[in-house]
């Protein structure tokens, strides 16, 4: 029998989805499940984008230009230069989400067994983009005690060696919600200068910050023209998902032409998701403030009812729309497929996301779990009180 390879040996199971298995069983024993694990809004898709869809008259269904359709590349300078961030068009490309941005920023920026640094915990999906390149993730420690705030710059500085070609960031942060500051991407900026690195931001959150804090993209960071890889997508900006459209930013001429070669390689971003995503770039920054405005309810719905259970502990994020909290068990990882398998609280249960699966070092996220605030706040504050109840019934000697 034909062997798979050792990469597909290594590639992790999502420890977003990993658990769907149990939930589908719940379900069709009658127990209505929260779904707190996956970051999929319940905010409607803006109706120009429906729109832009249903009118599109496309005769002939062809390839666009590898780097997306023109038009959606300068609506894409537009929106970067209206937040300050003066980019032109030859320095972006479309991709295939956000995740396909990323595969083409490891292909581009790393050789077999090159190193990237990454805070953890980490989107999950960092590893698996780094499996599939052969490039070894090498992790530094950030701490729920202050919020998964940036480790120190000796943290990063040890993590060094003769193989790490840049550092990796989310801000604002999944699974953490953690936004940087301007003076902790200074630092940021000041390690990859002096070591000649890469800094890649994931900005997928951007528009998504709470209590006044702003966000800062490394794009705005003077001195790190030639460093900055932006990583970016419309999926959760617009609550469009299943569009599949992203793009990579950078003013580094020469990587951005090797992930040019990338993109003639699966040849085209999908047709109609660029229609709608194109149209989509005209919503309004009322949305936006509407949406924000409604987040802030939920996450504070869930981290101070969360916060509200003896036992349990969850930094309040201070952007996207997750929150990472620790349990009073021995195992989330149990105590997730519990919830599902064996627990019903009023015949509904909650579905989380189990932490250890978003650390290199799992061992460190074995009590916690990701949440996703992406439902109302009533739904939310059910959800509190299941699992309340669920920590007073769970079998900790098991868990």
């Amino acid at each position: 029998m034909p062997r798979i390879s050792s990469k597909g040996q290594r590639m992790p199971s999502s420890p977003i989805r990993k658990l769907i298995p149990f939930a589908e069983q719940a379900e069709k024993n009658g127990t209505s499940v929260y779904y707190l694990n996956i970051g999929q809004p319940d905010i409607e898709t803006p109706i120009s984008a429906q729109r832009a869809i249903k009118e599109a008259n496309i005769p002939i269904l062809a390839y666009s230009h590898s780097a997306g359709f023109k038009s959606l590349r300068e609506g894409l300078v537009r929106y970067y230069t209206d937040k300050e961030l003066p980019i032109s068009i030859e320095e972006v490309i479309v991709t295939s989400g956000g995740s396909e941005a990323l595969l083409f920023t490891f292909g581009s920026a790393m050789d077999v067994g090159d190193e990237i640094i990454i805070p953890e915990p980490f989107y999950a999906n960092y590893n698996g983009f780094a499996i599939a390149n052969s490039v070894n993730v090498v992790p530094v420690e950030a701490h729920i005690e202050n919020g998964f705030a940036l480790p120190p710059v000796a943290a990063f500085e040890a993590a060094i060696t003769k193989k790490t070609k840049g550092i990796l960031i989310c801000n604002p942060g999944n699974p953490t919600g953690y936004l940087y500051s301007k003076q902790e991407l200074e630092q940021l900026r000041d390690i990859v200068i002096k070591y000649d690195l890469f800094l890649i931001a994931d900005e997928v959150y951007r528009e998504f910050t709470y209590d006044g804090h702003l966000h800062h993209s490394i794009l705005s960071i003077e001195g790190l023209e030639q460093h900055a890889i932006i990583v970016d997508s419309f999926s959760k900006r617009y609550s469009m998902c299943g569009a599949r459209i992203g793009c990579l930013v950078s003013k580094n001429k020469e990587f951005m032409a090797a992930a040019m070669k990338f993109a003639q390689a699966r040849l085209s971003p999908p047709t109609y998701a660029q229609i709608a995503s194109e149209a989509v770039l005209a919503t309004p920054q009322s949305y936006f403030d509407e949406i924000n405005d409604e987040y802030v309810a939920r996450r504070n719905a869930l981290v101070d009812g969360l916060n509200g259970i003896d036992g349990v502990f969850c930094p309040k994020p201070k952007g996207a729309f997750y929150a990472v909290a620790s349990f009073p068990v021995k195992s989330t990882e149990h105590f997730c497929q519990w919830l599902l398998s064996d627990f019903s609280h009023n015949n509904k249960t909650v579905m989380m996301a189990p932490a250890a699966g978003f650390y290199a070092k799992p061992e460190l996220g074995a009590t916690q779990a990701r949440l996703a605030y992406v439902l109302n706040t009533t739904a939310l504050k059910d959800c509190v009180e299941i699992l309340r109840q669920a920590l007073i019934e769970y079998p900790h000697t098991t868990g």
